[in-house]
C-alpha cells in the first residue's frame, strides 16, 4: 500500500489542478492521496469529482505558522472544513498574501526586478498567491534558474532581500483548531534547514505535550542523517512518523510518492480523526 500524504495543486501554489492531480497519483501507483493546499480547502471538491477508483482522498491542508521568528507549517489532516474557528483562522491567513505578494514585488522593483503583480497573478491563477508565484516570476524573467534559488537571503527567504511576513498562526493555536475541527496535526518537514532557520527539539517537545499528533520524517528537504534524528525524537515524544512527497507539480523536483507514509500510520491517522472521513474513489468524471 502506497500513501502519499502531502501534495499541493492549483488551490494554492502547486501547478496541476486538483483534478489532475489525482489522476496522476493514481497513474504512479499510489493508493492514499492527501491533498493539502496552503491554508485552504478550495480543491477538496474537485479532487473528489475526479477520483479514480482504487485510490483514496485524504482531504487536509498545510497551515502556515510561526514560532519564535520561526516559520514553519503544520499539516492538517480530516479535519471538518467548516468548523467555524479554524475556518476563520485559514480564512485570515489567506487573506494576508495578497498584500504581503504586493510588498515583495515592491521590494523586488526596488532592486531592479521588472516584475509586475500582473505578471505574478497570472501565475498564481486561481491559486491562493504565495512565494512560490513570486519565485516562479523571477524565473520567468531570468532573474534565478529555478524556483528554489529564489529561496536564498538574496531575495524570497525570510529575512532576505524582498522578504515580507504576513499574518501566521501560532503552532500551539493552530494544534488547538486542529484538534477542536476533529483533525490530526502533523509538524510538516521540520528539519528542512536549507529553508531557513528550524524549530528546536525542545519546542517539538512542547507541541507534542500540547497535542502534535505526528512529524513528517521522510522528505525531500530531509538528508539520512536529519530523517534519523527526527525518527529518534518521534520515538521518544510518542509522536507519529510520517513520509510524503510535497508535490507541487512542475515548480519543484519532488515527485509524486517519492516518500510515503507506513500503513499503520496511516490507519492510526484515520482512527484519530473524527472532522472527516477519507473518501475512496468511485471512478472519478
Amino acid at each position: 500500500m502506497r500513501i502519499d500524504l502531502h501534495t499541493h495543486s492549483t488551490a494554492s501554489d502547486g501547478t496541476d489542478a486538483p483534478g489532475e492531480l489525482v489522476r496522476k497519483a493514481a497513474a504512479v501507483g499510489l493508493d492514499v492521496v492527501a491533498l493539502t493546499d496552503h491554508d485552504t480547502t478550495r480543491g477538496h471538491a474537485e479532487a473528489i469529482a475526479a477520483l479514480p477508483e482504487g485510490l483514496t482522498l485524504v482531504t487536509g491542508a498545510e497551515l502556515s505558522c510561526r514560532l519564535d521568528g520561526i516559520s514553519m507549517h503544520v499539516l492538517a489532516y480530516l479535519f471538518d472544513a467548516e468548523e467555524p474557528a479554524l475556518l476563520a483562522e485559514r480564512e485570515l491567513v489567506r487573506d494576508d498574501r495578497v498584500p504581503r505578494a504586493q510588498g515583495m514585488i515592491a521590494k523586488l522593483q526596488e532592486l531592479g526586478v521588472p516584475v509586475t503583480w500582473e505578471q505574478v497573478a497570472r501565475i498564481a491563477g486561481d491559486g491562493s498567491v504565495g512565494r512560490p508565484h513570486v519565485a516562479s516570476a523571477l524565473v520567468e524573467l531570468g532573474v534565478v534558474p529555478t524556483v528554489n534559488d529564489a529561496f536564498t537571503q538574496d531575495w524570497l527567504a525570510d529575512g532576505g532581500r524582498a522578504f515580507m511576513e504576513k499574518h501566521e498562526t501560532d503552532p500551539f493555536e493552530a494544534i488547538r483548531l486542529i484538534k477542536g475541527a476533529g483533525g490530526v496535526a502533523v509538524f510538516a518537514h521540520p528539519g528542512a534547514s536549507k529553508r531557513g532557520r528550524t524549530v528546536p527539539e525542545a519546542a517539538i517537545a512542547e507541541m507534542a505535550a500540547a497535542g502534535l499528533d505526528g512529524v513528517e520524517v521522510d522528505h525531500m528537504d530531509h538528508d539520512a542523517e536529519t530523517r534519523a534524528r527526527l525518527r529518534g525524537l518521534a520515538e521518544e515524544l510518542g509522536l507519529l512518523v510520517t513520509g510524503s512527497s510535497d508535490y507541487h507539480g512542475s515548480r519543484k523536483t519532488c515527485v509524486l510518492g517519492e516518500y510515503t507514509t507506513d500503513p499503520e500510520v496511516y490507519g492510526e491517522i484515520t482512527r484519530r480523526a473524527f472532522g472527516a472521513f477519507p473518501v475512496p474513489g468511485a471512478g472519478g468524471v
